[in-house]
């Protein structure tokens, strides 16, 4: 594998690895915290613009399915044009629609605006996959992809913290201000850094026979597509968690005071977990890690179903519960997703769009119901999480033709 990315002018430094891999993390962060940071803000904002009980969720669910439906468009355009250009695009979208977030003087406005500002960002999520794919596949990929997840997953961990200090300040409008001028930070650093990645060869004509087809082979194949299915389920019930957490350390736990440290637990998880898969994975092979992962999220799940029908639940069994999950997903993620892009060398950008709109529109939908149904415990959120896990256990199964924990590339040869 290279180490660096060849330089788009002579005199230009060239991006190495580590820049590189900061660089997709951050990118795919302000994503992150255009939606962890206004967690705490769920109440002022419905105050202030008289919204009434689970509706507040909508401000993070619709931003989430605009998001998984609009994946299906930066892909395809990127094949063509080039990466870069896409990118720059979408970060610019990011920062105008934060901005008329910020000033949204309804709630039916700020919905719409989030549903425009996810939908055309989309890019901001979906690109970076395929900048990665371009240098590598794999297990690589997937030690890569981690430790982009670890960088990544650290916004989630402290963007409550923020937000919440932002609220104290000023008002829930000041978090959509910061998301603007985050995004007119990253996409300064991506004009003046990233190289164009997508050589001239693997460009792909807009003719939407073509891009059908392209987006068509990334998810038919077998072997990839309970994989996407899969990732999507589970991922599904974590945006659940994320909807209705507020809620759910508010008001089932009464522990709103401490709802960021909590939700830092949880975010942190992931992010070791992720750290800690970029150092095994190339070892083990990311079948194994994350079929592994999957076994034990399963059975961490059935736990939280155990103590969520208890009728004492309390909140001290439920956070360490939810972050052992939150980091089994740090390893069933990033593996996942490498092992579904590695036959699309050639199509990573549509292959990455395709995959990105499947998981995130189901996971937003499902994770939309589920935050949907909280009603005053932990309940909905714990069968989910339990029946998810089964159901992408049978998916992956399928794509594996019943033979779990598969070798390595560096055991195939690769």
């Amino acid at each position: 594998m290279a180490t660096a990315i060849a330089p788009s002018t002579p005199l230009r430094k060239a991006l190495g690895e580590t820049e590189l891999l900061w660089m997709m993390a951050m990118l795919m962060a302000l994503n992150a915290f255009g939606i962890d940071a206004i967690l705490p803000a769920l109440d002022a904002l419905a105050a202030d613009l008289s919204v009434a009980g689970n509706d507040r969720q909508f401000v993070i669910g619709v931003y989430l399915l605009a998001g998984g439906l609009g994946s299906l468009v930066p892909g395809a355009l990127a094949d063509r044009f080039g990466r870069r250009p896409i990118l720059l695009g979408a970060v610019a979208v990011y920062i105008v629609l934060s901005i008329f977030s910020a000033l949204a003087p309804s709630y039916d406005a700020l919905i719409a605006v989030r549903a425009a500002q996810g939908f055309f960002a989309a890019g901001i999520v979906a690109l970076p996959p395929a900048i990665i794919r371009d240098r590598v596949g794999g297990d690589k990929m997937a030690r890569m992809m981690s430790m982009i997840f670890v960088i990544f997953l650290m916004v989630p961990a402290i963007a409550p913290t923020i937000g919440e200090g932002m609220l104290q300040l000023g008002s829930w409008r000041a978090i959509f201000g910061a998301m603007a001028v985050l995004g007119v930070v990253m996409g300064a650093w991506v004009y003046i850094r990233l190289p164009e990645s997508l050589t001239d060869e693997n460009r792909q004509p807009i003719h939407l026979r073509t891009i059908g087809a392209n987006m068509g082979r990334a998810l038919a194949l077998p072997s990839t597509f309970g994989y996407v299915i899969g990732s999507a389920l589970v991922f599904g019930a974590l945006f659940g968690f994320i909807n209705s957490s507020q809620q759910l350390i508010t008001e089932t736990f009464g522990a709103g005071d401490i709802f960021p440290l909590i939700f830092a637990i949880c975010a942190g998880s992931m992010a070791l977990a992720s750290w800690s898969n970029s150092r095994i994975v190339e070892r083990f092979g990311a079948r194994r890690v994350s079929h592994t992962a999957l076994f034990a999220f399963i059975a961490v799940s059935a736990a939280q179903v155990m103590f969520a029908f208890q009728p004492d639940e309390s909140l001290w069994q439920f956070v360490p519960l939810m972050a052992i999950n939150m980091a089994l997903l740090g390893f069933i993620g990033s593996n996942f997703g490498a092992i579904a892009m590695n036959p699309f060398f050639a199509i990573a950008g549509a292959a990455s769009s395709a995959h990105g709109f499947v998981r995130m529109t189901m996971a937003s939908l499902l994770g939309g119901a589920i935050g949907y149904a909280f009603d005053g415990t932990a309940r909905p959120l714990a069968l989910a999480l339990l029946a998810s896990g089964l159901a992408c256990l049978v998916l992956v199964l399928l794509s594996e033709k019943g033979k779990l924990f598969g070798p390595s590339d560096a055991e195939l040869g690769g």
